[in-house]
């Protein structure tokens, strides 16, 4: 297997904290001999490693399993929320992917909901807002095999496991021009009000998890449908559309 090697330059996000003004810093030197097979983080590691090297600051950015499941690695790439390939995390983005002498250049999530903590780290604790306010059933299921033993449609099982592949990373957020959370809380909802298991608490988990949205400051949904366009498991927006319907009737029903 060949092993080409690429120098690159990168322009990547400084930021000592959330009260620093923060910008662009470039980097040349510690980006030669970059293997093609590298992943994006990887390139990250090397970069870290010839900056610790020269006593200088390391690059701070979130990873955690590099197997696009975690959903930890976001930073946006040359604009694009994990970088320019369609449903693929930032982690699974590999150098190959770029040229020798491409200029990079890397900056967090964008979103006053996601403040910058350092560098291409934020701060997605909404997330874990969203999920906490109705993100769970109240039905026992019992153990995993009494679960099992709820029958359930193909065409229903399908389309709540399409939606429970979000990894909850927000590249929804930070391509949209409003920063809506929109497609991410949709794709949580639809995963359990879809299920038997979840019909019990289905109108009140809707509001409870819209509100809360709506309450850590996310934009509405702008139609551009940049939020499907970057999502790394490549949920469509049309569970936004079935969230809207499902608010709607469940607020009239409260009422």
């Amino acid at each position: 297997m060949s092993d080409k090697t690429m120098n690159l330059t990168l322009y990547v996000w400084r930021q000592k904290d959330s009260n620093d003004k923060g910008g662009f810093q470039k980097y040349t030197e510690e980006c030669k001999d970059i293997s093609e097979h590298m992943s994006f983080l990887e390139l990250l590691d090397v970069v870290n490693e010839r900056l610790t090297e020269k006593n200088k600051a390391p690059i701070a950015f979130d990873s955690d399993c590099r197997e696009g499941i975690c959903g930890t690695c976001s930073m946006v790439i040359n604009g694009r929320p994990h970088g320019p390939l369609k449903a693929t995390t930032a982690c699974q983005l590999h150098m190959r992917t770029f040229n020798d002498g491409d200029v990079i250049y890397i900056e967090p999530w964008r979103a006053r909901a996601f403040p910058v903590m350092q560098d291409l780290m934020v701060d997605r604790k909404a997330f874990d807002d969203i999920v906490q306010a109705g993100g769970y059933i109240s039905t026992n299921c019992g153990s995993a095999p009494d679960a099992n033993s709820i029958q359930i449609g193909k065409e229903i099982s399908d389309k709540a496991m399409d939606a429970a592949a979000c990894i909850g990373c927000g590249a929804c957020v930070a391509a949209c021009p409003n920063s809506s959370a929109m497609l991410f809380t949709a794709a949580k909802l639809s995963h359990m009000n879809t299920l038997p298991q979840g019909q019990p608490e289905k109108a009140r988990r809707t509001i409870a998890m819209v509100e809360a949205m709506d309450g850590a400051g996310f934009g509405n949904c702008s139609n551009h449908l940049e939020c499907e366009a970057a999502c790394p498991k490549d949920i469509k927006a049309t569970v936004i559309a079935e969230m809207n319907r499902g608010y709607a009737k469940a607020a009239l029903t409260k009422r």
